[in-house]
């Protein structure tokens, strides 16, 4: 099989600064005080990803997991070892990105899908289906810093869906958003699945890891606690059932929405 994501011994360190102003950490020298702090949101951590396989990343907040997305989508570097993918990349990273808050949701769909690497002619050939999805009505052509999070999401995530891409990476696309929208997220990323394409999905929920994946890797700390089987990995983790229950049933997820 092609190697999708070769991820070898990444480090990632960031720096949190207790103090603003150029005063305030004067003053917090003066009196001895710490005025920064690094830490290591992951910690020389490896894995394979082979072309079509379906990959639950799951882990507590703050294990690294937005880190390390945003390292395979190449939004960041890492200090140590080395990422590297085969093939476009698309998907949803994070709630509004990309997005200018002045413009409309109209005028951003057209910006978005550049930044996403579609030429403008492909956005025009996907403008209605990528509306149809959204489905976010009259304020399309509202500027979306009025949007709620769950219209920035339903946005962005019609607008990733639509570019054509190798890996499709997915960061707690179903933690906004009204019921039905999540059970139409969960069928486009099961066709995205059957495609063939790789998809990298994080989240909390063991439901919709079971349905969508095949192989659950677990961060700790920053470092691979797991990577193996999805119920394996579920139970590493200790979720309760109960956290299914917010999920869409197998049912739902047939249904024609």
């Amino acid at each position: 099989m092609t190697e999708s994501i070769v991820v070898e011994n990444v480090t990632k360190s960031f720096t949190m600064r207790y103090h603003r102003t150029l005063k305030q950490m004067a003053v917090a020298r003066v009196r001895g005080h710490e005025i920064s702090n690094s830490f290591k949101a992951l910690d020389d951590i490896s894995f394979t990803v082979q072309q079509g396989e379906a990959i639950g990343l799951m882990g507590l907040n703050g294990s690294g997991k937005s880190t390390l997305l945003k390292l395979i989508n190449g939004v960041m570097r890492p200090d140590e070892g080395s990422v590297l993918t085969r093939g476009r990349i698309a998907g949803l990273i994070a709630t509004g990105a990309g997005f200018h808050p002045q413009l409309t949701g109209r005028e951003n769909i057209y910006l978005n899908a550049a930044i996403l690497g579609m030429s403008e002619a492909e956005t025009r050939r996907k403008y209605d289906s990528i509306v149809d999805f959204a489905d976010v009505g009259r304020f399309l052509d509202t500027p979306v810093a009025a949007y709620s999070s769950g219209m920035s999401s339903r946005l962005g995530f019609a607008i990733a869906i639509h570019v054509e891409s190798h890996i499709f990476l997915a960061d707690e696309v179903l933690a906004v958003g009204d019921r039905p929208f999540k059970r139409k997220c969960m069928a486009r990323m099961q066709e995205i699945r059957d495609e063939g394409r790789t998809l990298f999905y994080v989240s909390h929920a063991p439901g919709s890891v079971r349905k969508m994946c095949d192989r659950v890797i677990v961060l700790e700390q920053g470092r691979v606690g797991f990577d193996g089987g999805v119920d394996e990995g579920i139970k590493f983790l200790k979720y309760d059932a109960g956290a299914e229950d917010d999920e869409p049933n197998d049912d739902d997820l047939g249904a024609d929405i």
